[in-house]
């Protein structure tokens, strides 16, 4: 069943005309993860593009924790006209704190720097490093996304972002028990940055969190500081843009409203990646 609902998704090539009654006409995802990678992965970036496109979607994000996806976005794009993003995950495998590389990413059009995941316990912030590598986002103007970092590492570095400028800052997965924000922690993040609630975080192999948690919480920090996004990709949960449409419904279905679903999949990660 999940094979034959991809192959429909992914059908025909730049020929096959977007959806016009999609939901997520104009919506954007901010995280995915796609093959090839060190797990196993429901689709290949060309199809998870492919399959945004045909649902009207704007662009996507396409993330490793191994290495950078700027190279395969720019082919992603080339091959299916839709806007896609890649970046670099500061885990240990690309050197961890490395400014290097987040210098090449910058020069090679990369539009995300992912602090730590994978690796956030073996990973240090050191500040000489840190400084530098906030440095080349700041001058770049890209987007740093806090990884798998505890709320206190998070708010280290929203202090050393704000003295420097930076405003394109993105708290992955808030709610997961990797990082674990308490609300009181979530709003005083969202002053200075976007939430980045995560599909992937309900699904029964991972957090399985209740959705109506993540709907409370929206209420509490406000849909203008919130971004919805799926991190999916994994084989055994729905494809991207299933999940997206079930999350939109579902927080719908917990009292958001149409016009702040606008606001968290499409105005606020536009100003992300367009702006």
């Amino acid at each position: 069943m999940k094979c034959k609902m991809i192959n429909t998704m992914i059908k025909g090539t730049k020929t096959v005309e977007p959806s016009k009654n999609s939901i997520l006409n104009g919506f954007i995802d901010t995280h995915i993860h796609t093959k090839p990678d060190i797990k196993p992965r429901l689709l290949d970036d060309y199809e998870a593009a492919l399959a945004a496109k045909n649902h009207g979607m704007k662009a996507i994000v396409i993330k490793s924790h191994v290495e950078s996806t700027v190279s395969r976005a720019y082919l992603t794009q080339k091959l299916t006209g839709l806007p896609t993003f890649g970046g670099i995950t500061l885990n240990c495998t690309t050197g961890g704190l490395n400014p290097e590389i987040v210098s090449i990413t910058s020069l090679m059009g990369g539009k995300f720097v992912w602090l730590p995941t994978i690796h956030h316990n073996d990973i240090q912030l050191e500040p000489e490093p840190l400084e530098e590598i906030l440095n080349i986002i700041a001058e770049n103007k890209m987007v740093l996304g806090t990884g798998h970092l505890h709320p206190y590492k998070i708010f280290q570095v929203l202090d050393e972002c704000h003295s420097k400028g930076i405003k394109k800052i993105v708290i992955n997965h808030p709610l997961t028990k990797v990082v674990g924000a308490s609300v009181d922690q979530q709003k005083e993040m969202a002053r200075h940055a976007y939430l980045e609630h995560c599909w992937v975080a309900t699904m029964p192999q991972h957090d399985h969190l209740n959705p109506k948690i993540i709907a409370n919480v929206i209420k509490e920090v406000g849909a203008s500081n919130c971004i919805l996004a799926t991190d999916l990709g994994q084989i055994h949960n729905p494809p991207p843009v299933q999940g997206l449409e079930t999350m939109i419904e579902t927080l719908i279905s917990h009292g958001i409203s149409w016009r702040e679903i606008q606001i968290m999949c499409q105005e606020n990660s536009k100003k992300l990646l367009f702006d």
